[in-house]
C-alpha cells in the first residue's frame, strides 16, 4: 500500500503539546504511526493559563469525533449561556442554554482538555521540557535541537507550537502582526466570595459588557476560577512597547480601575479581587504570502503556528483541529504518492478555510470596537 511506503519506518515529530498537536498525535497513533511530541512545558502538570475553549460542531467537534474524543469532551465541557450587562451593572439580556443546544458549543477548561487528550496517547509520547530552537538537515533526516542541549531525529516535522513557533522560518517568511487590539486577562479564585456581586451578575453565564471603548468578557465557571478578558484598542503611545508592568499586580489593578472609572463598583470589585493578570496585543499571521515549495525535507505547520488568529470569532483552536484532522488523513490514507504531495494538498485546503476564518475574525474585531458585543459572539 502507498500508506506503508509513505510512513513505514518513519519517525514523526510534532512540536507542541497543545490541543492541536495532541489531537494530531492521537490520529496518527490510531493508524500505527511512530510519533513523538516535543513540548517546552516542564511536565504534564504544568498549568495552562487562559480562558475556556468551545469546540464548534462544524470544525473542532468533527476532529474530536474522528479522534474518538467527542463524548468525553461533552462529559467535561459546560454549556454556557450569555448575560449582557451595561456599565451600571444592569442586566440587558440573558440567554440560557436549552437542553437541545447543550452540545452546540460547550466550554472546556484548557487543562481538562489537555489531560483528556494526553490520556488517549501511549505513555512516553510527549517528551517534556523540550523547547525546539533549530532544525538541521543531516543524512536525509531532520535533527531537532532543543534549548536544553538535547537533540532528536525525525523524518517529518509538524510545527504545532503556537504563533511564536521557531519552525515557521523553514516554511514561510510571514511574520506575526499586531491587529491593533489589546487584551488584559485576569483570574479570580473563590470569586463567589471575593467578588460576589460580579459573580452574581454573571448568573452562571458568560458575561459580556461594553462601554466607552472598554469591553469585558467573563466566565465564572472556568473550573475553580472566574476568568475574564478586558479588551480595548491599543493606545498609540504603546505601539513602541507595552507600558504596563504585569509583575506588579497592584499597578494593573489601578490601571483597570482608572479605565473603568465611569463603570459601576461591581466591576471594580472584580479587579480588586484578581490574583493574576497577563496582557498581550492580539496578533495574527497572514496567509497572503505563499509558503515555500522547495523544502529540503517534509515539514509543515498546523494551528496557531500556521495561521495565528485573534480570538474574536472563536476560530483559533477549531481551525487548528481541522488542520490536524486533514493532515493526519492525508498522510495515512494511502491516497498520495509522497509525503510532500500529502502535505501540499493539506496546505492548499488550509489556505482556503483558514483565510475565511481570519476574515470573519477581522470583521468581528472591527465590529467589536464600533458597536461592542451587540452583534458579536466572543467564544474563545
Amino acid at each position: 500500500m502507498i500508506q506503508k511506503m509513505l510512513l513505514q519506518n518513519k519517525k514523526i515529530a510534532i512540536i507542541g503539546a497543545g490541543p492541536v498537536g495532541l489531537t494530531m498525535a492521537i490520529l496518527l497513533q490510531q493508524k500505527g504511526i511512530d510519533v513523538t511530541i516535543y513540548e517546552r512545558d516542564k511536565d504534564a502538570q504544568t498549568r495552562i493559563w487562559g480562558g475556556t475553549l468551545d469546540l464548534h460542531k462544524v470544525s473542532g467537534q468533527k476532529a474530536m469525533k474522528k479522534a474518538g474524543m467527542l463524548e468525553r469532551y461533552f462529559e467535561l465541557a459546560i454549556p454556557m449561556g450569555r448575560t449582557v450587562a451595561d456599565e451600571n451593572g444592569n442586566v440587558l439580556s440573558v440567554q440560557k442554554t436549552i437542553p437541545e443546544e447543550a452540545q452546540d458549543n460547550p466550554e472546556i477548561n484548557r487543562n481538562d482538555l489537555r489531560n483528556l487528550l494526553l490520556d488517549s496517547l501511549k505513555n512516553g509520547t510527549v517528551v517534556w521540557n523540550s523547547k525546539v530552537n533549530e532544525l538541521e538537515v543531516k543524512d536525509g533526516k531532520w535533527i531537532l535541537h532543543f534549548e536544553n542541549n538535547e537533540s532528536a531525529i525525525a523524518d517529518l516535522v509538524i510545527g504545532a507550537n503556537g504563533g511564536m513557533s521557531a519552525i515557521r522560518k523553514y516554511i514561510t517568511d510571514a511574520e506575526v502582526e499586531e491587529t491593533g487590539t489589546y487584551m488584559i486577562q485576569g483570574e479570580v479564585l473563590e470569586a463567589e466570595i471575593k467578588c460576589k456581586d460580579f459573580f452574581s451578575l454573571c448568573n452562571d453565564n458568560i458575561l459580556m459588557s461594553a462601554f466607552n471603548g472598554n469591553l469585558l468578557v467573563a466566565n465564572p465557571k472556568n473550573k475553580s476560577a472566574l476568568s475574564y478578558n478586558v479588551i480595548f484598542k491599543t493606545p498609540d503611545e504603546w505601539l513602541s512597547g507595552n507600558e504596563l508592568d504585569f509583575k506588579n499586580i497592584e499597578s494593573i489593578r489601578s490601571f483597570l480601575i482608572d479605565r473603568f472609572s465611569d463603570w459601576d463598583e461591581t466591576y471594580k470589585e472584580l479587579f480588586r479581587a484578581t490574583s493574576f493578570f497577563v496582557g498581550l496585543p492580539t496578533r495574527k499571521i497572514s496567509l497572503e504570502k505563499e509558503w515555500k515549495n522547495s523544502r529540503v525535507l517534509p515539514v509543515t505547520l498546523i494551528g496557531d503556528a500556521a495561521h495565528l488568529i485573534p480570538p474574536f470569532a472563536g476560530q483559533g483552536a477549531n481551525i487548528g483541529l481541522v488542520d490536524a484532522m486533514i493532515l493526519a488523513e492525508n498522510i495515512t490514507s494511502g491516497k498520495f504518492e509522497t509525503i510532500e504531495n500529502a502535505i501540499e494538498d493539506y496546505e492548499k485546503q488550509m489556505f482556503v478555510y483558514a483565510k475565511e476564518a481570519q476574515e470573519e475574525t477581522r470583521k468581528n474585531e472591527l465590529m467589536m470596537h464600533e458597536i461592542g458585543f451587540s452583534f458579536m459572539r466572543f467564544a474563545e
